[in-house]
């Protein structure tokens, strides 16, 4: 194959790469998929102005867990069953409803807005020291005695929960 046209097939290569990675993009970013509650329906058939519902469900996204970590003086790695990281999001919440003139004639609608919250958790993890130590040379190299030692790496949610309550005309 001549030089040019390996050249032409790699930038073709490259170009066809580029495009499906920028079409996938925007699918891999979304963190939240919008879920519509429609009522259309029932406001035209009971002619007569219905609440408006609207939610946000969040993907669920794993990450990849710190490894075990060689840890000077014991046999057995520290953390032989590593934390999984997973990442995503509080469900969100959006409702617009009308209200019956109770706070006046101003306030005739009300709203909530609970936008999608980031939530960070850590899976449990196990860290285990073995009964026996690292060979010691002043003992002709063989391991020595010790209490088995087993610890349980505690779970950790994260999040920043927020909302938005409101009434006015209109909303």
């Amino acid at each position: 194959m001549k030089p040019t046209t390996r050249r032409t097939l790699a930038a073709v290569v490259t170009g066809v790469a580029a495009a499906v990675g920028a079409a996938a993009a925007p699918a891999a970013a979304a963190g939240t998929v919008p879920i519509p509650v429609p009522l259309d329906g029932v406001e035209k058939s009971l002619d007569m102005e219905v609440p408006k519902l609207g939610m946000e469900l969040p993907l669920l996204m794993p990450g990849a867990p710190d490894g075990p970590r060689y840890v000077e003086g014991r046999l057995l790695p520290d953390r032989a069953l590593p934390q999984l990281p997973i990442s995503g999001g509080l469900p969100g919440l959006g409702l617009r409803a009308p209200l019956p003139h109770v706070l006046g004639d101003d306030f005739d609608h009300v709203g909530v807005d609970a936008p999608a919250g980031d939530l960070r958790t850590l899976a449990p993890g196990l860290s285990v020291d073995a009964p026996l130590t690292a060979p010691d040379p002043k003992n002709f190299g063989l391991p020595g005695l010790q209490l088995p030692r087993a610890g349980v790496l505690a779970p950790v949610v994260q999040t920043v929960a927020g909302g938005d309550l409101g009434a006015g005309p209109g909303l």
